[in-house]
């Protein structure tokens, strides 16, 4: 039975059954106190605000028995599918691979990489660990997408600007749906945040759809 999310520029109409919830990134590297955002001088209080409405869509999501895919950006230990210029960029002191206060920085299978303890996985959840920006690029996210009939994500994480816009621009071209929640996304620069989502909910929703996650759990309760 079809529902409808209050979205704009306007309303969604989804199927719960093909609908799922993606939640992007919520790493202790990008999200606590010593992680690799911290380090980079970001002020990670701006990502946390979105925890506690992420929290909220997921306990709704997990209620409702969608299907919920969890992210993870990070490399091998070998770095053997990081790219040299990515390793490079910024000319760090401490960057992707080197040790810092929660472990080598990005490398699976280390205290940083993971995601953090509010939001942390179910059992029978899966976890989709991506060497890039997008969820889809050299992962398995789309085979289990259609694998389970899904046809609308709904999509919450960090950072606004880069990993959930090149996850739903990814997806818009897969002929995905996509609800961006706005309270549930983040980003270090509040003007990057809003221009992010400006971006997604512009044209007529040349990407997706945006909605607060009351406005989203309402639609999934």
């Amino acid at each position: 039975m079809t529902r409808v999310f209050r979205a704009e520029p306007y309303d969604l109409v989804f199927d719960p059954a093909s609908t799922a919830l993606v939640i992007i990134d919520m790493q202790r590297d990008f999200l606590e106190p010593g992680g690799f955002g911290s380090m980079l001088g970001n002020d990670v209080s701006l990502l946390r605000a979105s925890i506690a409405p992420c929290k909220a869509v997921l306990e709704a999501a997990r209620k409702a028995k969608m299907l919920v895919i969890h992210t993870r950006e990070g490399h091998a230990p070998d770095m053997t599918d990081c790219p040299p210029s990515k390793k490079a960029r910024g000319g760090l002191k401490v960057g992707i691979g080197d040790e810092g206060p929660m472990g080598r920085v990005l490398i699976r299978g280390e205290k940083g990489h993971d995601i953090i303890p509010e939001l942390y996985p179910a059992p029978n959840e899966p976890v989709i660990d991506k060497p890039g920006k997008g969820a889809f690029f050299a992962t398995d996210l789309e085979l289990m997408l259609r694998n389970r009939g899904i046809k609308t994500l709904i999509v919450c994480g960090v950072t606004t600007e880069v990993c959930v816009n090149t996850t739903v621009r990814e997806a818009n071209d897969r002929g995905f749906e996509c609800l961006v929640v706005s309270d549930a996304v983040g980003s270090y620069f509040p003007e990057f945040n809003r221009s992010a989502l400006e971006m997604i909910k512009a044209q007529g929703g040349i990407f997706g759809w945006v909605a607060a996650s009351t406005a989203v759990i309402d639609a999934i309760a």
